[in-house]
């Protein structure tokens, strides 16, 4: 839900039983290291499509690649899709990569499996962090990507369209989008939304380079904080996260002038002792215009002395303050996993059936116009015996002999329908074809 190459047109319905293939490799088992080299930017998707739609001309493809996971997914009929070798050892071609070092880390899933595993991603129930809202958009994103090189086609518009379905029932039937469990993101939505209702006028320091200030820096331009100043005792380091985040750096030396004026300080260095220790935070306030002042001390040991929070207009927060509120909210999240992966079992295994069944569809069409015929003729008999008939008997016989029709059609459908959610029912469609002397 392959790397495909022509697929068929959007408007066109599956021909026969369609069979799904996703090989991929994820942050569960993969090194950061492999993870970075096997990743594809935009372009490069663009261009593994366009060669998937080369190789695999009858199969389609969709590319998810994040800074989580890199997945492949194909669809199409069984004997046009590639083997789980062959995708696997495309993705590692793509990128000049030997097979054997991707091929210990890769994961291979098939047909309802695989739609299982689309599933819980988009709903982010395979996340590094569970609940995250980051992941739907990206699944979307890729899918509209390979739909515009038309390397998707009415497989995986399906396919996805119902990923996104699951994703949204999982956000509005359980609460665990609700339950923010790591610690940079509670301490924006939960600590730093309570001092400050917008973000966008504030002014953000980071002191340190660490990954946890990184993440912090994500939540907060997630809420518009768009004034972003690092100070690092490595320059070159600060203005590397200064630039990623399109940020300013500024010296060591210039600490207490910028801690001045800012009004979010989220700290994250390695130092053994404090940075902002309370006379060197006396410095601060002396040049300080306005307050309040939100500071996030994520360092251990801290970086900011405890009594700089109990100045008027301070509001200080260590990893500890944090942490009671994520634990508590990650119990709460767990409990609604079983309902969230209920969910995705729900939906795949509708899919599934529902995919099933469209490879019953030429049959059910040949039996109801088999039976179109006597129906006609019938009616026709009738209708020459009683002249005297007006419109209003003659529609409702007519109606009551379309009636008995699908009443004798729907035993045969139903059970068509039920042996769909087993797989393609191939020997019951052999069978009725028999019985009736359907043409091939």
């Amino acid at each position: 839900m392959v790397e495909a190459a022509h697929p068929s047109s959007p408007n066109s319905e599956p021909r026969s039983a369609m069979n799904l293939l996703l090989v991929g490799c994820s942050h569960h088992q993969t090194p950061l290291a492999v993870r970075e080299r096997l990743a594809f930017n935009e372009a490069q998707t663009v261009a593994a499509l366009s060669a998937m739609r080369h190789c695999w001309p009858q199969t389609e493809a969709v590319l998810l690649s994040t800074c989580n996971r890199v997945e492949l997914y194909l669809g199409g009929e069984k004997e046009t899709l590639p083997s789980a070798e062959e995708a696997g050892a495309f993705l590692a071609q793509f990128h000049g990569l030997p097979h054997n070092l991707i091929q210990p880390y890769l994961y291979v899933y098939e047909d309802e499996e695989a739609v299982r595993h689309l599933f819980a991603v988009a709903s982010s129930l395979d996340s590094m962090v569970l609940g995250e809202a980051q992941i739907l958009g990206q699944v979307k994103d890729a899918y509209q990507l390979s739909a515009a090189q038309g390397a998707a086609g009415p497989i995986f518009h399906a396919t996805f369209q119902t990923a996104v379905k699951a994703a949204r029932r999982v956000a509005t039937e359980t609460t665990l989008h609700q339950r923010r469990v790591s610690i940079p993101s509670v301490a924006v939505a939960d600590f730093a939304q309570q001092v400050f209702d917008r973000f966008d006028d504030k002014q953000v320091l980071v002191i340190g380079a660490g990954e946890m200030a990184e993440e912090t820096l994500k939540y907060l331009q997630d809420q518009g904080a768009r004034q972003i100043t690092v100070v690092n005792r490595s320059a070159e380091r600060a203005e590397e996260l200064a630039r990623r985040w399109q940020g300013r750096a500024a010296t060591w030396e210039e600490l207490v002038e910028a801690a001045a004026s800012a009004d979010v300080i989220i700290s994250t260095t390695g130092a053994q002792q404090p940075i902002l220790t309370a006379e060197r935070f006396a410095q601060v306030t002396a040049q300080r215009r306005r307050w309040p002042v939100f500071i996030l001390d994520l360092a251990v040991p801290r970086d900011v002395e405890p009594t700089v929070g109990d100045q008027p207009g301070v509001y200080l927060f260590s990893i500890d303050d944090l942490k009671a509120v994520c634990d508590a909210n990650r119990r709460q999240r767990d409990a609604e996993l079983p309902l969230a992966m209920r969910i995705v079992e729900e939906e795949a295994a509708q899919f599934m059936a529902d995919l099933h069944h469209k490879a019953s569809a030429p049959l059910i069409i040949q039996l109801r116009q088999g039976w179109q015929k006597p129906k006609e003729e019938e009616l026709q008999r009738l209708f020459n015996k009683l002249p005297q008939l007006d419109d209003h008997a003659r529609a409702e016989i007519r109606q009551a002999f379309d009636r008995l029709v699908n009443k004798l059609l729907h035993l045969p459908l139903d059970t068509l329908r039920n042996h769909a959610r087993q797989g393609v029912p191939h020997s019951l469609m052999d069978a009725l074809a028999k019985l009736f002397r359907l043409k091939e």
